[in-house]
């Protein structure tokens, strides 16, 4: 079983991920934050990984310390479980339509983290969310799982449909990334031997 657990406990946040590479998309998230929970909700469910996700944090001054710090523990999550990265896909890419809204998504689990975001939402906020703290937790996510991250709006005018079409895209191009290839099911995808 690919599986990782992590927490993380600071001044501000305390938070624990539990995650299943191998799962069917099951997801029990409980963040505190109502629209962060349902991003997370699609990012599981749409790549087929399980999530069990809660956090505490210090949302009587914002959302943001939930929000990065939960980026950084399913990054750590993400890593762990996939150990040595034998077998995987590696790479994928994805275009999500939602309604009035195109997000493409391409990524390489390459261990050399990067994220681009080309992503202009047109609110400030969705409902009581704000919508910068979406860069901020793919952000923490790339970086703490060693992921290339290449994010772009294609086109949208609701900021609602833009940022789950983001968070599905990114879902779809992960689960085969982290799928096993069963042509090279014993090799570490690179010409080095190693991610």
């Amino acid at each position: 079983m690919r599986t990782a657990t992590v927490t993380r406990a600071t001044a501000e946040t305390d938070i624990s991920v539990e995650i299943n590479l191998d799962g069917t998309g099951a997801y029990d998230n409980q963040t505190g934050i109502g629209f962060f929970d349902h991003m997370l909700d699609q990012l599981s469910r749409h790549s087929l990984i399980d999530f069990t996700i809660r956090a505490k944090g210090d949302l009587h001054i914002d959302d943001h310390h939930t929000v990065e710090d939960t980026g950084i523990a399913l990054g750590q999550a993400l890593t762990q479980a996939l150990g040595d990265k034998r077998g995987i896909r590696r790479y994928d890419e994805c275009h999500l339509p939602m309604d009035d809204a195109q997000v493409r998504c391409a990524l390489d689990l390459s261990a050399r983290p990067f994220l681009v975001w080309n992503v202009e939402l047109p609110t400030q906020k969705i409902g009581a969310f704000d919508c910068e703290l979406v860069r901020e937790f793919f952000q923490a996510f790339a970086t703490h799982g060693g992921i290339t991250l290449h994010i772009d709006k294609l086109h949208g005018f609701n900021s609602h449909h833009i940022v789950e079409a983001a968070f599905k895209a990114v879902a779809r191009a992960l689960r085969n990334a982290v799928e096993i290839d069963p042509r090279k099911s014993d090799a570490v995808p690179s010409t080095k031997g190693t991610l």
